[in-house]
């Protein structure tokens, strides 16, 4: 057997550590998957936990981030490891402005993250939106249970608007313009709080009415004091009248009138009234022509009638008296006009001047 010359196994030795050299390599590098914020690359590591893969990648990440596996975590070849860097939102909730710090990638996982009524809030920013690594700000409007009473009924409402306004439109609540509202409409509404709607309407009525008719009373000297004589008979009219009704919630609460249009005008009763003084009563006085029998001559001369005109127009009253005649007796006016006493004791004076001749036929009657 031959010995290796010392040359050989130097050189062998060289051999020997450029052919294991590269093989030890290889066995202490691991192939990790890197994902910070959704870029993702492959990386080859010699690190032995999760955080000094970070840092030799310089990536940093602070108590707020989130990293998967955690950083004291040992590397494994094959290894996936998540980065999530934390994002800053300046959240202003019903007015009030807060900081939050999330790890979230959209608003729709932020919110969820936030819980409660941030799932039903309002948020100025779109659902779908991706939270950058800057941050973002967002307005949020959280759900407010209220109570809203309308139209004789009341209901529980939630409601994100951000005033009152909206908030009845949403739930339905139509408003006209002269309706009555318990809260400012333009108030945001607030958890609890109640609000009343009353309905407050016009309408116009238009209605026919009569018009009552008046008296014309006018003096009539040709009768005397205390008759009268309608020559025109009264007429009532008509107007219409418009009127303005206003409602409150169903129940008739004021009438105004508006116009009036006369649609036939009324006609007064024409009255004419006697201004003529009366004959003063006649006392009859026992004359010596008392006892005679009267009533035979006025049932001859009149049939009893003291108003009786008879002879075309030329006698009048019981005893058909001419007017020179009864003027001449001291009677005025026409004799029909006197009462039957006066115009028995106005006969008694012509007898007592003239006997019966006054009375040429039935003048006999006086004796009988």
């Amino acid at each position: 057997m031959r010995l290796r010359s010392p040359a050989f196994a130097v050189h062998g030795l060289l051999l020997a550590g450029l052919v294991g050299g590269p093989a030890a390599y290889v066995a202490t590098d691991r192939s990790v998957t890197l994902d910070v914020d959704g870029e993702v690359r492959t990386v080859s590591t010699r690190s032995n936990t999760v955080g000094e893969l970070l840092r030799r990648e310089r990536i940093e990440v602070d108590s707020r981030d989130l990293v998967s596996p955690a950083v004291d975590s040992p590397i494994s070849d094959g290894l996936r490891v998540g980065v999530v860097n934390a994002r800053a939102v300046t959240l202003v909730v019903d007015g009030q402005t807060r900081l939050v710090w999330t790890t979230a990638q959209t608003v729709d996982e932020f919110a969820r993250q936030l819980g409660g009524r941030y799932d039903a809030a309002f948020l100025s920013a779109s659902r779908s939106t991706r939270i950058p690594l800057d941050g973002l700000s967002m307005s949020v409007r959280l759900p407010k249970a209220v109570t809203v009473t309308a139209d004789g009924q009341t209901r529980a409402v939630v409601t994100t608007a951000v005033t009152w306004r909206a908030a009845l439109r949403l739930a339905g609540v139509r408003l006209a313009p002269a309706d009555r509202v318990t809260v400012d409409l333009a108030s945001a509404p607030r958890e609890g709080q109640s609000v009343t709607v009353t309905r407050v309407g016009a309408r116009l009525e238009v209605r026919t009415v009569s018009l009552p008719f008046g008296t014309q009373k006018r003096a009539d000297s040709s009768r005397y004091v205390g008759s009268t004589m309608a020559t025109q008979v009264g007429r009532a009219g008509q107007a219409k009248e418009t009127w303005r009704v206003t409602v409150v919630d169903g129940k008739i609460v004021a009438r105004r009138l508006v116009s009036r249009a006369v649609v036939a005008a009324p006609v007064d009763r024409v009255l004419l009234v006697g201004t003529k003084p009366r004959p003063r009563p006649v006392v009859i006085r026992s004359t010596s022509a008392s006892g005679l029998n009267w009533a035979a001559l006025a049932r001859c001369e009149s049939s009893g009638n003291p108003r009786a005109v008879g002879g075309g127009g030329r006698f009048f009253g019981l005893y058909q008296f001419t007017l020179s005649t009864w003027r001449s007796v001291g009677g005025s006016g026409n004799p029909i006009d006197a009462s039957s006493s006066e115009q028995t004791y106005r006969a008694q004076l012509l007898y007592k001047s003239r006997g019966a001749s006054p009375w040429p036929v039935c003048g006999r009657l006086l004796f009988s």
